[in-house]
């Protein structure tokens, strides 16, 4: 299996550089690049083709949330995962709304990185648990919770409070493998492709 190419944009150099660290020490990951402004990144990172951007929203010469937009609107494949010290922001919101993938808290600890990397990689979606809220509350259309057993809505109630798959796992004291298998499932039931439309169409409150 190749590596995860993974590229950093983020102006604090301490934290981007720590973030370099974390990569480059961890096997099976590739660091592929760094940008400490919007602009450049915009630039660069189709042509550098990482599997996963960490993005800061606050960043000079534009927003990180600008950048995922534009990048999204020329067709870009990149995957993206907000880094941030804001647990409860609308800006979070709003950068997933534009394409990201999951979310990350700065004080998250090198572990909890790397798991959402490597779940982000797998098609998942991780994000806290206060993102996960808005996310819910976001929804429209809720559908028929009996679509799915009960085993796949303690796995979806789980993944709505923002769980990785590992924690899950450990949650319900089964394999990480296993709880893939009810996401899988979970989806297929449900016509969606990801995590935030699987909790739109189940938890999601009337229009």
């Amino acid at each position: 299996m190749e590596n995860i190419r993974i590229s950093i944009v983020e102006d604090i150099n301490e934290i981007r550089e720590g973030l370099r660290f974390i990569i480059t020490q961890t096997p099976g990951f590739d660091f592929v690049s760094a940008y400490n402004n919007a602009e450049d990144a915009m630039d660069g990172l189709t042509g550098d083709a990482p599997d996963i951007v960490i993005m800061d929203i606050g960043l000079p010469r534009g927003t990180g949330i600008d950048c995922i937009r534009r990048l999204k609107e020329r067709g870009s494949a990149l995957q993206f995962v907000i880094f941030t010290v804001y647990e409860d922001s609308d800006q979070v919101f709003e950068a997933l709304a534009a394409g990201a993938s999951g979310y990350l808290l700065k004080n998250s600890s090198p572990d909890k990185i790397i798991s959402a990397l490597q779940e982000i990689h797998q098609g998942g979606s991780p994000m806290s648990l206060s993102i996960a809220r808005k996310v819910v509350n976001s929804f429209q259309r809720p559908v028929s919770q009996n679509q799915l057993s009960e085993r796949e809505m303690e796995v979806l109630s789980l993944l709505a409070k923002g769980l990785l798959y590992k924690e899950i796992a450990e949650k319900l004291t089964i394999s990480k493998g296993t709880v893939s298998q009810h996401i899988h499932h979970i989806y297929e039931k449900l016509h969606v492709q990801n995590r935030t439309e699987a909790i739109n169409k189940v938890f999601g409150n009337p229009g």
